[in-house]
């Protein structure tokens, strides 16, 4: 309308211009009618803004607000927003009045008359600084996945935490305990007591197809609890474009349905209210919404809580290759038909894939016999295999098909582990410390950003409400020293963990996020029965 009434001014405003020798009636006249037209105009928008559009007119948007409405009432009580206080940077303070301070349980090992102390002047001139870490505060967002309160988020909300609170959208806030984490997949489960709580249940997420409706529901920016945006799904299977550990399998669900910082571990529903994805990261220059989230997939993320609900930690497949899916342009040099498989770039020796025969250059275009179509389908199938599966290969060498047999390996296997009583026998992390470690391989290192100077044993997992939990000792820790010995392999580790006497606290000295600190462990006892 506003641009109407311009022309028609910009036109009056011409005529008026023109020389009287035009005629001054034939101005008056089409400014007469301009008017005219004008006013005819205004109330004819006027009575149609007057009445609303009827029901018929706009029965189609109006369905589509009520489905989306039932959707939102179905999903959101169980979305919750999650609170986190987690372990910050590691600090030195200064000793007061230049005393000796010691935490609590340090002093059998630093006082005058403790094993490491000393009794004479040299011992007593011993001085500890004491270690003072600093706490941080998050917000993330989580998922009810049962009615007896099993919360599905990400990992990196609850990375560090060492304590968890969960708001639901009644405003009830309620303790959390985290149950296990999955590093690789970004999940975790933690938990809640509750019953008859709202859940959700799982949607099928390789079905999806582009342009398919979705709703990302979580609490952005920490503050904005009970948010729900609609969008599509904008594409599948899409590969991690963070390739921090080029093991990390992809798979992701790109949308653009609005996800910003704080729904992470939130939820994206089909049209259905069924749960399938977790929104994980956005990628944007500034930081916020640009159009671009990614969610992980329930295709993976449904088998990850399983297992850290039943296991609290995830053994995952792993085959020893790199590799990367085959396009049109390297397809080529391969004698390929189709720009289909993954590639095979490298092979880890003595590996599983090594030892089924699979080389460098071969192109794995089937798996137990379905096709496979880029390298992120491999990677997330083989991932989710258990170990000591057995796998049948479809490789294409030099475009000659054949068949490899192979038998899955343990994802970051420990080399050894301390067992029950310290034995060093099989039990997992069930021993008196709670704890498996493995040797600090170069690719551990890499993987953990471990600096070249620091030598010991990389903690690989720790096993909820145990001691080296209680301690805060987590995954990707690494032990430097044990009772002021220092350890360069897990094996050392071991040996000096079964050398200690039974009921004596251990102390560690450990790496963690850039810096050492003394911790001290009290094992279980062997009659405790863990």
């Amino acid at each position: 309308m506003a641009i109407t009434t311009n022309q028609l001014v910009t036109e009056v405003k011409k005529m008026a211009r023109k020389p009287l020798s035009v005629g001054a009636g034939a101005v008056l006249t089409a400014a007469l009618a301009v008017s005219l037209v004008f006013h005819e105009s205004s109330m004819r928008a006027a009575n149609v803004n007057a009445t609303p559009i009827d029901d018929n007119s706009v029965a189609a948007l109006t369905a589509l607000d009520r489905a989306m409405e039932a959707v939102a009432a179905h999903v959101g009580p169980a979305v919750v927003n999650v609170q986190v206080t987690s372990k910050g940077s590691e600090e030195e303070t200064s000793q007061e009045g230049g005393q000796q301070q010691l935490p609590p349980g340090f002093s059998q090992f630093f006082g005058p008359n403790g094993p490491f102390g000393g009794s004479g002047q040299q011992g007593q001139g011993r001085r500890f600084q004491q270690q003072q870490q600093p706490l941080e505060h998050g917000i993330g967002s989580g998922v009810i996945i049962s009615p007896d309160g099993y919360i599905v988020t990400n990992d990196h909300v609850v990375d560090g935490a060492v304590q968890v609170k969960v708001t639901l959208q009644d405003r009830r806030i309620m303790n959390a305990k985290v149950i296990g984490v999955d590093k690789l997949d970004d999940l975790a489960v933690i938990k809640i007591d509750g019953s008859n709580l709202p859940y959700l249940q799982w949607g099928d997420s390789s079905t999806l197809k582009p342009g398919e409706t979705v709703l990302a529901f979580g609490s952005p920016f920490g503050s904005f609890q009970d948010s729900v945006t609609r969008g599509i799904v904008s594409a599948v299977n899409r590969e991690n474009p963070y390739r921090d550990d080029l093991r990390k399998p992809g798979g992701y669900i790109q949308t653009d349905a609005a996800i910003n910082p704080g729904n992470s571990g939130g939820a994206l529903v089909n049209a259905h209210g069924e749960l399938i994805g977790i929104p994980t990261f956005i990628i944007s220059d500034s930081g916020s919404f640009a159009g671009a989230g990614f969610a992980i997939p329930s295709q993976i993320a449904e088998k990850t809580a399983q297992e850290l609900i039943a296991h609290g930690k995830v053994e995952h497949g792993y085959l020893g290759i790199s590799i990367e899916s085959v396009t049109p342009e390297n397809s080529q040099f391969f004698n390929l038909k189709e720009a289909t498989g993954a590639l095979v770039s490298q092979v880890t020796p003595d590996s599983p894939a090594a030892q089924a025969g699979v080389k460098s250059g071969d192109v794995i275009d089937q798996l137990d016999g379905h096709k496979v179509l880029d390298s992120s389908s491999l990677q997330i199938a083989v991932s989710q295999d258990n170990p000591g599966q057995k796998i049948q290969l479809g490789i294409l060498r030099n475009g000659q098909p054949m068949t490899l047999s192979a038998t899955v390996g343990e994802y970051n296997k420990p080399a050894t582990e301390v067992a029950e009583n310290g034995s060093g026998q099989g039990g997992g992390n069930t021993g008196k410390l709670g704890l498996s470690v493995d040797d600090l391989t170069p690719d551990a290192r890499q993987q953990l950003n471990v600096p070249a100077d620091v030598h010991g044993a990389a903690i690989a997992d720790v096993r909820a409400g145990s001691p080296a939990e209680d301690a805060g000792l987590q995954p990707g820790d690494v032990v430097v020293e044990v009772n002021r010995k220092p350890v360069t392999s897990a094996e050392q580790f071991a040996s000096a963990v079964q050398a200690t006497p039974e009921g004596k606290a251990l102390l560690l000295l450990v790496w963690a996020k850039g810096g050492e600190s003394f911790i001290v462990v009290q094992p279980q006892s062997s009659q405790s029965g863990m």
